[in-house]
């Protein structure tokens, strides 16, 4: 989501507005009964005749404002206004609330980000932090209904494919088992247990295939069907089969040439996994991007008109203005490009889950009486302190360097050790316990020093330097200052690439650029800490020669950071700092005076403690967010010396990183003897994170993603195709420096006794049981995880595949028999488009990671052998074995996928049965552009093999449109692999050898 509600995003009151105007052209019934008497509010009907009932009672108008993100009421039938999307993504998002007309910060229980919650393997728990959210969420709502609206947009199930995306924080993993287990957990604990109504209503998001921030609104995601099958389909389709999701956001990107705005496969394939209805909703502008950065339609009254069809019901779209929508759609109606059928559609998806919100009950349904008193409970507060410390994972432990011994002498060293940080979709943190708190809780005596660099800036022409205000608001930074007092002084903390942000050492506010619309900008240092969509607290101190730097601004304010016409800070004529200059060349030149060397300060500190717990990580809005993905997956420059500095003064040096994606921890692996990973874990964050570091909670966190040795491994961010490229742990071939699944204990288990089998049905399910003790003086959990690897198959398999897991509470000595339930063990055939149960030994591997099996059988599965193909019957070009840099487009703008081609590129259809010989090779064709181009088809080899026939495609004039292409073939007989190698810029849909 981009930018929904940009005015609630930055705590602004919005007010419902109606386009009268437009409704009074749309006649429709009217009924005069009192508003409580009709069937509609009678809870004792079924829910598709009080559905029905309402639908016919109101106008084609009234129908048609529903489908607005804020729906305005209905007073003649007694219908309250409906706002969609409330975040919830680890906790309420953005907790503000009305009072006495103004909005204000509020407070709400905030969890550790949703990596962190993945990272427990719990979904007990998370069923227990989705059923807060569900809480809280009715709290606010019962306080102030039209300003908290209970359709929440969570839980987030974008597979983690590729650790550099800005959100990575904001999903649960790489693999689509484990994300459909926490997704329906977190859901199942959100809309509640009852099983007619919901106590809100959760809608995944984003669908489909959104992983990347580069151009997200431009780019297409390139599903081969066995990836979409197989994987990006596999992280939505569990909760939505579950109940525990009433819908899915359509992300902003095309998928397969095609914007998911207008997916069909929102209705064909979304919501064919559930008999529930499903009330789906657009992503914040996208229906605009159809007909703007896209350029899809001509008109926003195509676009729209395409959006309701596709199974999107709801427009995000003009935050809380609804007459656009209204206005639009209203045109598509008069136009024909809508039916007053289309419109009742989606109104039913709109009100089924209103309904089953209690939206139309007398009492508001069963879960109205959760009131605000439930908001930061002390019961929510201690599961939000338990889940921080369950997320927890030990990476590293070597001689036991944990748990630490609270009478021995220790340091909390590093920046992020007195703070937390909050982020896009955080709430307000009601209280912070940091890591230097919660270790003081326990070290009475712990000294501290956040280990940053104290320095001054002075002009270099003037000798003055640049001061800053003393108040809890700043003051504009001029260059005034004749000597260095507290108003001169800034402590610079690096974030990596460069990028530091100034604290004010007289006031500790964040320097900020002050006006997002004036080119010209003064700065003053007044941000409680780097935050919101425009993240303005960036700065480079480059090197200027001669010892002096220049101040360069690189705030977030487009995809591509800052683009206004100047980026340098020069000195106006009253002294005040501001954006002044394009280049360095003529920017103000200052001298930078170290005052106080945070590395010496941390050396000093560490020296003198038997411990030192250094705490390195992100910040949330710098390092990769939306919009922004990142370009390293390193620690910043300083962390790193920081930490080297610091193991270098002491060697029991304990290593805590807190953020949210992978890290390149190469030499700190190599060389510190503890290392413990967190997200960004909420208000209980330095709790649990001293129940950890002190023992009183084992940890038993697991990570959720691959962890690479380094950046240089990692295909395009824009690639997909995690088959061809051997992404994530299923099929990547290389070392990790933590594998999927890796987590380590203060105790040791040892595995024992695996049975697996027989395999049942069609789908291959079977049962594994697993003997697992603790073997260690510590009670502790372990997470069994089960994968297995088909041995032979006519496809390319994965080496492993998450089949089962389960965390598991042993005491020391105790032994638990585990029993893991495999659900199938199919995978996609191409070559008829359907399911297959391949006949093959599966190697059933039972371990603590993907990377630490520790017990191996296997199972015979009697299924079928996938035939040799039939290309006789037409193909879909889609359906390949494998290819060479061709596109995956869209054969129209409504549905069904083709192949867009350029010169030298090719697709392989393997083990065709071409039988006594094909003698036509026929295709629908496209080119847009004039003159023909070609296609070869060969056998066996693209370059090499036997060319048996080239086919003409001719210009179509439009890449919609298509021919038939066809050509004689000769010499094609037997069983061969059949190559298509096209020779110039077309696209193909189907084809058949006959």
């Amino acid at each position: 989501m981009r930018r929904a509600g940009v005015l609630v995003r930055l705590r602004r009151l919005w007010v419902l507005v109606t386009a009268v105007t437009l409704m009074t052209g749309l006649a429709g019934p009217a009924v005069a009964d009192e508003p409580g008497e009709l069937p509609f509010r009678d809870p004792r009907l079924p829910l598709s005749t009080r559905v029905e009932d309402l639908l016919k009672r109101l106008t084609v108008a009234e129908k048609v404002s529903l489908l607005h993100q804020f729906q305005p009421a209905i007073p003649r039938l007694g219908i309250p206004e409906f706002k969609t999307g409330t975040e919830a993504l680890h906790g309420l998002g953005w907790t503000t609330e009305r009072t006495n007309g103004n909005v204000v910060t509020a407070n709400a229980t905030v969890f550790p980000q949703a990596i962190g919650l993945a990272s427990t393997w719990d979904p007990a728990l998370i069923k227990q932090v989705g059923s807060v959210v569900g809480d809280e969420a009715r709290g606010y709502h019962s306080q102030d209904p039209g300003f908290w609206g209970l359709q929440l947009w969570a839980p987030v199930v974008n597979l983690l494919r590729d650790p550099r995306w800005g959100r990575n924080e904001e999903g649960y993993s790489e693999d689509p088992l484990l994300t459909g287990a926490i997704s329906t957990a977190y859901g199942k604990g959100l809309s509640g247990d009852h099983p007619t109504y919901l106590k809100t209503a959760p809608v995944l998001k984003h669908y489909l295939a959104n992983n990347n921030e580069v151009r997200r609104d431009t780019t297409s995601s390139n599903l081969r069907p066995r990836v979409l099958r197989e994987y990006d389909e596999q992280a939505f389709k569990p909760a939505i089969s579950a109940d525990a999701a009433t819908g899915v956001m359509g992300s902003y990107n095309l998928v397969n040439g095609r914007p998911a705005t207008v997916n069909p496969d929102l209705n064909d394939v979304v919501r064919s996994w559930t008999d529930k209805t499903l009330y789906n909703v657009s992503d914040a502008s996208a229906p605009y991007n159809l007909t703007g950065s896209e350029k899809y339609y001509a008109t926003n009254v195509e676009g729209f008109a395409a959006t309701i069809k596709a199974g999107l019901d709801s427009f995000t779209v003009d935050n809380q203005r609804s007459g656009p929508t209204i206005e639009t759609i209203t045109a598509a109606l008069s136009q024909g490009l809508l039916t007053e059928a289309d419109i009742d559609n989606a109104v039913r998806h709109v009100l089924s889950v209103r309904f089953r919100l209690g939206d139309f009950d007398p009492d508001g349904g069963p879960y109205a009486k959760i009131g605000k008193d439930v908001v930061n409970s002390p019961a929510h507060r201690a599961l939000a302190r338990k889940t921080a410390g369950e997320a927890m994972v030990l990476l590293k432990n070597d001689r036991n360097a944990l748990p630490l011994d609270p009478k021995r002498g220790v340091a909390v060293i590093g920046p992020l050790a007195k703070t937390l940080y909050t982020d896009w979709y955080s709430g307000g943190l009601p209280y912070r316990v940091t890591p230097l708190d919660g270790i003081k809780a326990r070290q009475g005596n712990a000294i501290d020093t956040e280990a940053v660099d104290r320095i001054a800036l002075r002009e270099a022409g003037t000798g003055k330097y640049v001061t800053a205000g003393s108040d809890v608001d700043g003051e504009l930074l001029k260059v005034s200052g004749a000597t260095v007092g507290a108003t001169e002084q800034f402590d610079a903390f690096d974030w990596g690439d460069g990028v530091l942000t100034l604290r004010s050492a007289a006031n500790n506010r964040y320097v900020e650029r002050q006006n997002i619309g004036n080119p010209t900008s003064p700065f003053a240092n007044q941000a409680p800490q780097p935050r919101d969509w425009f993240v303005q607290q960036q700065f480079k101190l480059e090197d200027a020669g001669g010892g002096t730097v220049v101040i360069k601004y690189v705030g977030y304010e487009t995809p591509n950071d800052w683009d206004g016409p100047n980026s340098y800070l020069t000195v106006a004529a009253d002294g005040t700092l501001v954006l002044g200059s394009p280049n360095a060349a003529g920017a103000a030149k200052f001298r930078k005076e170290l005052l106080n060397s945070g590395i010496a300060e941390a050396v000093r500190a560490a020296q003198s403690v038997d411990t030192a717990v250094v705490v390195v990580g992100s910040m949330p809005f710098i390092n990769g967010r939306e919009d922004h993905d990142r370009t390293t997956m390193a620690l910043s420059e300083s962390q790193s010396e920081l930490i080297k500095a610091v193991h270098k003064a002491n060697q029991n040096t304990v290593v805590v990183v807190e953020n949210s994606y992978p890290t390149t921890l190469t030499w700190e692996q190599q060389n510190i003897p503890a290392i413990v990973w967190t997200t960004h874990a909420g208000q209980e964050t330095g709790n649990a994170l001293a129940d950890v570091l002190y023992g009183d909670v084992n940890p038993a966190g697991r990570l959720t993603q691959t962890w690479y040795r380094s950046d240089a491994g990692l295909p395009d961010i824009l690639d997909y195709d995690i088959i061809k490229r051997d992404r994530t742990y299923q099929y990547f071939k290389g070392d990790p420096l933590y594998a999927f699944g890796h987590g380590l204990s203060y105790t040791t288990f040892r595995y024992s006794d695996l049975r697996a089998g027989p395999v049942n049905g069609p789908q291959g399910t079977f049962d594994a049981t697993v003997k697992v003790t603790n073997t260690g003086r510590r009670a502790g959990d372990e997470v069994v995880q089960l994968y297995t690897h088909q041995r032979t198959s006519r496809d390319k398999q994965p080496d492993q595949r998450l089949r089962a897991f389960q965390r598991v509470h042993l005491e020391p000595g105790e032994t638990k028999t585990v029993r893991l339930t495999v659900p199938e063990l199919r995978h996609w055939d191409v070559t008829r488009g359907k399911w297959v149960l391949e006949s093959a030994t599966h190697d059933v591997m039972v371990g603590s990671s993907a990377s630490d099996i520790r017990q191996r059988s296997s199972v015979q599965v009697r299924g079928e052998a996938i035939p040799p193909r039939n290309l006789a019957r037409d193909t879909r070009a889609i359906d390949f074995d494998d290819y060479s840099g061709v596109e995956l487009v869209d054969e129209s703008k409504v549905r069904g996928d083709a192949i867009g081609a350029s010169a030298g590129d090719w697709l392989r259809f393997s083990d065709v049965n071409l039988g006594s010989g094909a003698r036509t090779f026929t295709a629908k064709t496209a080119r847009a552009e004039a003159g023909e181009a070609g296609v070869e088809i060969r056998l066996d080899d693209p370059v090499r093999g036997r060319l048996i026939g080239t086919a003409r495609i001719l210009s179509t004039g439009d890449k919609y449109t298509y021919t038939t292409s066809t050509t004689a073939l000769s010499g094609a007989s037997g069983r061969h692999d059949v190559y298509l190698v096209f020779k110039s810029d077309s696209r193909i849909s189907t084809f058949s050898l006959k």
